[in-house]
């Protein structure tokens, strides 16, 4: 019997519980078979659609050597209360061997209002750490070497300010801000689509944006000016391919507004870098990566005619999937983390964030946070898989995957091109739709015990039983006030003032916002002071509803 007819009569009958249920699918909706060989590679070729590590078009990573060479950064995203309380945090982790940090701020900082604000009233330190001003950031990096760490910050419309207090702590050290590596988010426009920490119209935070871009090429050129990020599109809901889609699409909007504001394409992409989620469709989420960093390669060269090759690099961090959390049963949480993490290596990730299983309850304790750190480092130094480079390769079913992924991906990017590009597509809520029809379509077939989520519709336990949880004392925020205030009524009002102004000039004409804003926090200005002088030019967006 010839090979491909024994394969046929081996798959053609599933078992009788399989043949009442639907045909298997990935979270995309991507139908899988029980079997594939090289005959579902149709088309597929290995030099053009694969290649080799640290060349174009990337599928198999953007170094040539990949983990031999160095592994990812090991980073967990911590912030809480003042700065104190997340700097202890902070030096906790370094001790147990992170090698990047990553802040959360919390959302008054997010959204450009001071720690008084009204509106930040039982807000302020609870889902990240508060930053009022220059002082507060001291405070959160004391005792830490700005020049020998990488940072990343997720802050989008005030990531201009966090980036010129980041920078003014490490003048005031001494330090050479051209020295400074990390990140920060600065993604304005997944905000307009999921998240909601917006602050001004589309078209002046695109230019914050670009300002910043342009500033960080001559005076932070390690930076990355950007991390434009599908983790907020996935948490809200979509799928992988359209968080392939979404994303790339947000950072072609990005290319082409820093090309139309004069800056050469080369001149800035090298530091563009991505933020990706990693669920739990596990093969999908390796394949999802692989089609990623092809198509932006391809973007990057054909598109735009960038010439230098780091330029077509899709540099990524990933963090796992918060969404997939469950308050059930919370301990699974740690081998849904496990699973996820390791698809982000296998899919080749340059930076990784484990969440801790507790954090469908509340922030996470240091226990927790600590088995969410050995959970990549058992990976990387007792499961092998660093030990050559990118060992999924060849496989028929991943090979077909990266390409439908691509495929389907692509298909998405062509109707928004058609709508005249990704503004026009938030605009038209389009995007807003697509994320909520995928998210009522999971939410669906978990109701309907069509995919099985352990421990809530399936596998329960009667009685669960209670774990410890983080606590932020309530009096860090009447403390962080006083600290405020007492900030404001010492410092120098001539400096501070007239940092303002400029800042106010410079916003309503075509000049660099930037070199300002770092002025205006190395005289004492708050974010909230600096935000509020822009919206005064800018104003503030006000969200269509998508119906």
């Amino acid at each position: 019997m010839a090979k491909d007819s024994r394969i046929a009569e081996q798959t053609s009958t599933p078992p009788r519980e399989a043949q009442a249920a639907a045909p298997p699918e990935t979270s995309s909706r991507i139908g899988v078979q029980p079997l594939y060989t090289p005959a579902d590679l149709a088309g597929w070729e290995q030099e053009r659609d694969v290649g080799y590590p640290g060349e174009y078009p990337y599928t198999r990573g953007v170094q040539p050597t990949m983990y031999r060479g160095r592994l990812w950064t090991m980073r967990q995203y911590a912030g809480m209360g003042d700065a104190e309380e997340s700097n202890k945090r902070y030096q906790y982790l370094l001790s147990h061997g992170t090698t990047g940090l990553s802040v959360a701020f919390d959302l008054p900082t997010q959204i450009g209002m001071d720690s008084d604000h009204p509106l930040a009233m039982g807000e302020v330190g609870k889902v990240g750490v508060a930053i009022d001003s220059l002082e507060d950031m001291e405070r959160l990096f004391q005792g830490i070497d700005l020049t020998r760490i990488s940072t990343s910050m997720t802050i989008n419309s005030t990531a201009s300010i966090l980036l010129a207090l980041y920078i003014a702590v490490a003048r005031r050290r001494g330090g050479d801000p051209r020295h400074l590596s990390g990140t920060v988010q600065n993604d304005v426009l997944k905000e307009y689509i999921a998240r909601g920490t917006y602050i001004y119209p589309p078209a002046q935070a695109m230019r914050i944006i670009t300002d910043l871009f342009a500033y960080c090429r001559e005076q932070v050129p390690e930076w990355n000016t950007i991390s434009i990020s599908g983790y907020h599109m996935r948490e809200a809901g979509c799928t992988a391919v359209q968080e392939v889609a979404f994303t790339l699409a947000n950072g072609a909007t990005y290319v082409q507004a820093a090309i139309n504001a004069g800056l050469p394409v080369d001149q800035f992409a090298p530091r563009l870098s991505f933020f990706f989620a990693a669920h739990n469709n596990f093969l999908e989420e390796v394949a999802k990566f692989r089609a990623a960093r092809r198509m932006w390669a391809r973007i990057m060269r054909d598109r735009f005619g960038a010439s230098n090759p780091r330029s077509w690099m899709l540099r990524f961090h990933t963090q796992t999937a918060g969404s997939t959390l469950t308050a059930q049963q919370p301990e699974n949480n740690i081998v849904r983390t496990a699973l996820q993490a390791l698809a982000a290596v296998l899919g080749g990730t340059q930076s990784l964030h484990t969440n801790s299983f507790d954090e469908a309850l509340a922030l996470p304790t240091e226990t927790a946070v600590r088995v969410a750190l050995r959970t990549q480092q058992v990976i990387a130094y007792e499961s092998g898989v660093a030990q050559t480079v990118d060992p999924v390769a060849g496989s028929y079913y991943l090979e077909s995957l990266t390409q439908q992924i691509e495929h389907h991906a692509n298909g998405y990017m062509e109707k928004i091109d058609a709508m005249g590009g990704m503004l026009k597509a938030i605009e038209r809520g389009f995007v807003q739709q697509e994320i909520q029809n995928a998210a009522y379509a999971f939410q669906q077939s978990v109701d309907g015990l069509e995919a099985v989520v352990v421990g809530v519709n399936r596998f329960q336990v009667d009685e669960e039983k209670p774990i410890p949880l983080q606590r932020i004392d309530e009096s860090l925020e009447r403390k962080q006030v006083e600290r405020l205030r007492a900030l404001r009524a010492r410092r120098d009002t001539g400096p501070w003032q007239a940092a303002l102004a400029r800042i106010e000039d410079a916003a309503r004409g075509p000049e660099n916002l930037m070199p300002h804003i770092v002025n205006a926090v190395e005289a004492w200005a708050t974010v909230g002071e600096i935000s509020d002088t822009l919206r005064k030019v800018f104003g503030e967006y006000r969200e269509a509803v998508v119906i």
